[in-house]
């Protein structure tokens, strides 16, 4: 079976324990809350905020939060440390990044950047991504879809309920499937027209209703560039916060190979032979292409092609 190892790629490494059978009971999720050693993630509307101190610290004490302006009943419930039963919550701030630069005890930071840096350990980036994805629908969603009105949170930040008509509203995870297709001895990559001058990377898109892996992967890679794709393996996965995804890493072998560039998702789209992958790994490519860096599953599925550990 089709597997990878030594995974370098980041937010896979999660072991909080979400303590989903007594995430209902209010006064056990304020009684950890209230225990001094508990720590609170905090973030705007597009950055995480922490402590400017030599020690790193992914998070603020309640007292910290509060004055910050976090509210204790909108903090969602992350879980407990399983090496000390440490509590971690994490909520969003009611300001903009503009409102926090004046203080000189904070920094604010971007989670992409975060792990592009090693700044924080694989498991703390893990549970900080954790935290940017559940707080990024209790901003984005207020309101009930029924009825309209200000939902409250309920099962320490797993559910919104409608005070109105009841309806419960659970956290939402969107998954995509990313691939790479295989010709022979060549892999196909893109360059999506957003991404920096000169990146090529797996193709990838969002799953649809009713639709299952393996037709996600041949309905986008067709979209995408026309290639026609036959056997699609899973081989991995990853949670993805930009803002809740969760990537399906497949590999998949095309039928076809006239590449025709069919929608506005890809600037270009070319097979790459592994020689040319290792320039582009190594740096030393005539044209200055590159693929996407470690913290990314399409990394791991490009090397592990190369490396023929996929």
């Amino acid at each position: 079976a089709a597997s990878l190892q030594a995974m370098e790629m980041s937010f896979i490494d999660n072991t909080l324990d979400r303590q989903s059978e007594r995430r209902g009971e209010s006064s056990y999720l304020k009684g950890l809350l209230e225990r001094p050693e508990t720590r609170s993630e905090l973030s705007t509307d597009k950055t995480l905020i922490f402590e400017n101190r030599t020690e790193k610290d992914i998070g603020h004490d309640l007292n910290s939060a509060l004055a910050l302006g976090a509210r204790a009943d909108e903090m969602v419930f992350l879980g407990l440390r399983p090496q000390n039963g440490q509590a971690l919550f994490a909520t969003t701030l009611p300001v903009s990044d503009d409102d926090l630069a004046a203080h000189e005890n904070l920094l604010v930071q971007d989670l992409r950047n975060l792990a592009l840096q090693s700044a924080f350990s694989a498991e703390d980036l893990s549970v900080l991504a954790q935290a940017r994805a559940l707080i990024h629908w209790h901003r984005t969603h207020p309101h009930c879809s029924r009825c309209g009105v200000k939902t409250h949170m309920a099962e320490g930040g797993y559910r919104r309920d409608s005070p109105s008509c009841g309806a419960p509203h659970l956290p939402r995870t969107d998954p995509c499937v990313i691939m790479l297709i295989t010709h022979e001895d060549r892999a196909l990559l893109g360059r999506p027209a957003r991404w920096p001058e000169g990146v090529y990377t797996t193709l990838a898109g969002f799953m649809e209703p009713g639709e299952t892996i393996e037709a996600a992967v041949r309905r986008e890679v067709f979209e995408e560039s026309r290639v026609r794709v036959g056997e699609v393996c899973l081989v991995s996965n990853q949670p993805w916060p930009f803002p809740a995804n969760l990537m399906l890493g497949c590999i998949g072998t095309a039928t076809s190979v006239d590449i025709e560039i069919a929608d506005d998702e890809l600037e270009a789209c070319k097979w790459c032979d592994r020689d040319e992958v290792r320039q582009m790994i190594d740096g030393t490519h005539p044209e200055e292409h590159r693929i996407p860096p470690s913290i990314s599953i399409a990394y791991e599925l490009i090397v592990g092609w190369l490396e023929d550990r996929i």
